[in-house]
């Protein structure tokens, strides 16, 4: 079972940047990798995913701003935000997922995002 352990959240102005980073304990080649939020109050949402080095889909909300890339040696995952706006305000949570005779996802700890003046 992969742990997952992500970082760089924290407080930032609106139009401002974070890079989050996502360590996995296990190869991610052998996994499809994401990025998740869940706002309070709300659902938890895809913001991007990754299968492998190129590949990338990304939520409407973000597109053009977010950026997901992936270190497959260092078994990184990573989430460039750039022009963060309130709304992008939520905890953010890393994901694996992986076929194994039905698909099954992994969760990291989440790290908080504060996009706020």
């Amino acid at each position: 079972q992969v742990q997952l352990v992500e970082s760089g959240g924290g407080l930032v102005q609106p139009g401002g940047s974070l890079r989050l980073s996502c360590a996995a304990s296990d190869s991610i080649l052998r996994y499809g990798m994401g990025w998740y939020r869940q706002a309070p109050g709300k659902q938890r949402e895809m913001v991007a995913t990754t299968i492998s080095i190129g590949n990338a889909v990304y939520a409407d909300s973000v597109q053009g701003r977010f950026t997901i890339s992936r270190d497959n040696a260092k078994n990184t995952v990573y989430l460039q935000m750039n022009s963060l706006k309130p709304e992008d305000t939520a905890v953010y949570y890393c994901n694996a997922n992986q076929y194994r005779a039905g698909w099954v996802d992994y969760w990291g700890q989440g790290t908080q995002v504060t996009v706020s003046s």
